[in-house]
C-alpha cells in the first residue's frame, strides 16, 4: 500500500507537462479532503491515463464553494453561469478544444453522490446546453467511493449526467466503485483500484481513438 501510494504522489510533477498535451482528461474530484480515499483513487486514475500519453488534469472541490442551481436561465443568455463561486475554472477546463475526457470521482454520503459534486454536474449540464454542447463526445465516465455501500446507487445517479449530455461511457472488468473509509484504505480494495485502472485506460484509448 505504502509503494502504491508513494508513486500516486510522484503524478503531482508532471501535472505541468500534462496541461501541455494535445488532448486530455479532466477528472473532477467531490471530496472536501483534499489527500481523502476519492482523491487517491483519481491521482491512480490520473496515472494510468499519463501512462497511455493522454494528459490528465485533476480539479478538486476541496476548500471551493458550489452552489445549486437557480433555474434562472441566465446561461441561455450569458453563455456561463452567472452564480458566483469556483464552477467556473473547471467549466473553462471542460470548453477547452483539448479536453476531450470527463471523469467524475465522488463519496457516497447516505446513499447518494455528495451534494457539491451534483450541484456541479447539473449546473454544467445547463451551461453546455447553452454553449453548443461542448461535451457532446466527450468519453468519461464516473467513480464512486464509500465504506460500504450505496456505490451503485451513486453511479447511476452521476451517470445521467454522462448521457443527457451526449458523451461517451465505456466500461470497465466491473462498475468504477472502491471501498475505504480512512484515507488509505481503498488500496486494500485490490479489485476496485484494477477496475479503475482498467477504466482509466479505456478512457485513454478512446480519447486516442477518436483524435
Amino acid at each position: 500500500m505504502q509503494a502504491k501510494a508513494k508513486g500516486a504522489g510522484k503524478e503531482k510533477g508532471k501535472m505541468k507537462g500534462a496541461q501541455r498535451s494535445a488532448r486530455r482528461v479532466v477528472l473532477l474530484c467531490g471530496s472536501p479532503r483534499p489527500k481523502g480515499n476519492t482523491r487517491q483513487v483519481l491521482e491512480e486514475a490520473a496515472r494510468v491515463i499519463r501512462e497511455k500519453g493522454v494528459g490528465a488534469v485533476i480539479y478538486s472541490l476541496a476548500g471551493k464553494k458550489i452552489l445549486g442551481c437557480t433555474a434562472c436561465y441566465r446561461c441561455k443568455k450569458e453563455k456561463r453561469c452567472i452564480l458566483k463561486d469556483d464552477l467556473d475554472p473547471l467549466i473553462e477546463l471542460l470548453k477547452d478544444k483539448r479536453t476531450r475526457g470527463f471523469i467524475v470521482g465522488a463519496p457516497v454520503y447516505f446513499g447518494s453522490a455528495r451534494g457539491d459534486v451534483m450541484n456541479a454536474l447539473q449546473r454544467i449540464g445547463m451551461v453546455n446546453r447553452e454553449n453548443d454542447s461542448f461535451l457532446s463526445g466527450m468519453v468519461g465516465g464516473p467513480i464512486a467511493v464509500a465504506r460500504r455501500g450505496a456505490h451503485t446507487a451513486t453511479l447511476q445517479e452521476m451517470m445521467m449526467f454522462f448521457l443527457i449530455s451526449d458523451m461517451i461511457v465505456p466500461g470497465s472488468t466491473y462498475w468504477n466503485m472502491v471501498i475505504g473509509r480512512n484515507p488509505g484504505e481503498v488500496w486494500k480494495d485490490e479489485e476496485g483500484m484494477d477496475t479503475i485502472r482498467r477504466f482509466a485506460g479505456n478512457v485513454a484509448e478512446l480519447v486516442k481513438k477518436l483524435g
